[in-house]
């Protein structure tokens, strides 16, 4: 399983939009849509932020 199929899986899970995901991390929407994509993967300081808002 990828980081992004990881990622997508626990954001439905929290019932999270990219968007709202998006604002909780500080990033933009089309970042999330990059990282579930595997276009890109999330810098380190990103990691913690993501962690708090799937739990």
């Amino acid at each position: 399983m990828t980081f992004g199929e990881r990622l997508l899986e626990y954001r439905n899970r929290v019932n999270l939009s990219q968007e709202k995901l998006a604002e909780k991390v500080g990033v933009t929407r089309q970042t999330v849509s990059k990282w579930e994509t595997n276009q890109s993967v999330p810098d380190f300081d990103k990691i913690l932020p993501l962690c708090e808002a799937l739990g």
